[in-house]
């Protein structure tokens, strides 16, 4: 994993992300709402490069609470096919978790789904708690 850049992008890296050739993420990367994401302080993307390339990476969401500290919601995590199993999605994931306890955070959590074992391994090997809750989705937030 010497190879692997971590980097948590900002508004200056948008070339960068606008770059990252198709297959990472789930869609091909739009310019205007990569350009919002990074140009909001509440949204956060860690990325793995090699050779200057994008091949993993994490986002997630700054939630604020009238009541409590601010938590982070981790939205994504992937890396591309050719480079799993290198320990790129463990780098990614936890440089999102150290930036956002850097923020303030308290509170980090993340769902995926029972039968994605890989990302549950994952999860676990950063020293999360698998904890039960029931997900809701409207406007088709939950489909494949």
């Amino acid at each position: 994993m010497t190879d692997l850049i971590v980097k948590c992008l900002e508004p200056a890296d948008l070339p960068l992300l606008l770059a990252t050739p198709p297959g990472l993420f789930d869609n091909p990367v739009d310019p205007g709402q990569s350009a919002a994401f990074l140009s909001d302080p509440l949204h956060h993307i860690v990325v793995g490069l090699l050779d200057g390339v994008v091949v993993s990476f994490a986002s997630g969401t700054i939630l604020l609470h009238p009541d409590k500290a601010p938590s982070l919601f981790i939205n994504e995590v992937g890396t591309r096919d050719t480079v799993l199993r290198r320990g790129y999605a463990r780098a990614v994931t936890q440089a999102l978790i150290d930036h956002a306890r850097r923020l303030g955070c308290q509170g980090i959590w993340l769902g995926t789904e029972p039968d994605n074992t890989a990302a549950r391994a994952l999860y676990r090997r950063l020293g999360g708690d698998e904890v039960s809750f029931i997900g809701y989705g409207w406007d088709g937030a939950l489909d494949d």
